[in-house]
């Protein structure tokens, strides 16, 4: 029978609050899903019932074709990696990534052989006598993670492991993570509240708020597609205009702009979003010929703002600060420095259009 791992309709709630609102999803083997969403969404409380720390208040966790719920956590064939390492600090980390073999029993002459293949799989081989206090955070996340993997967990479950770490040391780990998922073939589900870290690493991403599931989707999808106008500011920047349909267009203060999607939406208000790297600078990186007219605005740069691979320019549009993105090879030829006029085009099919707009995260 296949290892899925079935979240049907669960609730959750605390008194008067709803952690959990009927979610349903099918996580099949092997699959990396990240449950991505803002802090109080849920998603933690979520992990924490598929791992049975938590009870449910509806619904069923159902995995390998049975109903888990009662199953006490140390029954089920789950591992899972905390934000906090939560090493044994007067263990060694031989000692450490040993603790939940020694629990089940093993011979020693097979945890030793289990350790030194985690030891070389996580990279940490000579570090076998250090104590958690010699290691670098890094080093702890590592041995944290060895530790989880060493029991051979049919589903490993990760709970914002990277976020006390430096921003280049989680790169690096995610990519350690995504390997040794490939590597294993093992079933992975990993919360987060860092987007960048969701579409890197996942096969699938929850998109989740209010304790809800808003959008579920590949990376690809979940960013050229968001499906409200919270996805499309929370997933990656987009510029958002507060606009008005009038004959055949949609106008943004004094600029009619041609939106072929608005047409969909009923209503004459409507709300528009567009990616910073979907806007065009006109005779730099799409030339006059190939726009449209009316998707012209002429606008002047007021922050010049470097990122390494892309450049972002900050403009005015109608009393809006809106982003612009180009790639730091263009604009090292083109010389664009605050105070200069750009023509800016807005492809008509490059706007995600809404009939509602979020609410501004704090």
């Amino acid at each position: 029978m296949s290892k899925e791992l079935v979240i049907d309709n669960i609730s959750k709630h605390f008194g008067s609050l709803v952690a959990l609102d009927q979610v349903n999803l099918t996580i099949e083997p092997g699959e990396f899903v990240c449950f991505l969403g803002p802090s109080g969404c849920g998603k933690t409380t979520l992990l924490r019932i598929i791992t049975g720390f938590e009870q449910l208040t509806s619904g069923n966790i159902i995995y390998n074709g049975r109903v888990i719920n009662d199953v006490i956590p140390q029954k089920r064939e789950f591992g899972i990696v905390f934000q906090s390492y939560a090493l044994f600090p007067n263990m060694t980390v031989k000692q450490n990534i040993a603790f939940g073999l020694k629990m089940r029993k093993m011979p020693k002459d097979e945890i030793d052989r289990r350790v030194e293949d985690i030891l070389k799989l996580m990279g940490l081989s000579g570090w076998h006598g250090h104590y958690p206090s010699q290691l670098s955070g890094g080093q702890q996340q590592r041995v944290a993670l060895g530790r989880a993997l060493a029991i051979k967990p049919s589903v490993l479950l990760l709970d914002e492991p990277l976020s006390a770490l430096d921003a280049k040391i989680r790169i690096r780990l995610r990519t350690v993570i995504k390997r040794l998922q490939h590597e294993l073939g093992i079933t992975m589900i990993y919360v987060t509240h860092d987007q960048e870290e969701a579409l890197a690493m996942a096969d699938r991403v929850v998109i989740m708020r209010d304790g809800q599931f808003r959008q579920v989707g590949s990376p690809w999808e979940i960013y050229k597609n968001p499906k409200s106008s919270f996805i499309a500011e929370f997933v990656g920047t987009s510029n958002f205009m507060a606009a008005r349909k009038t004959d055949g267009r949609v106008k943004f203060g004094q600029i009619a702009f041609r939106v072929p999607a608005a047409a969909e939406l009923p209503g004459d208000n409507v709300y528009l979003a567009i990616r910073p790297e979907n806007i065009e600078i006109v005779g730099v990186t799409i030339d006059a010929d190939d726009c449209e007219a009316a998707n012209i605005v002429e606008v002047s740069v007021e922050v010049v703002n470097f990122l390494g691979p892309v450049v972002r320019l900050t403009f005015f549009l109608d009393g809006e600060e809106m982003l612009v993105e180009i790639t730091e090879k263009r604009f090292e030829k083109t010389g664009i420095r605050r105070g200069d006029k750009l023509k800016l085009y807005f492809p008509p099919d490059a706007f995600h259009v809404y009939s509602e707009m979020f609410k501004k995260l704090i």
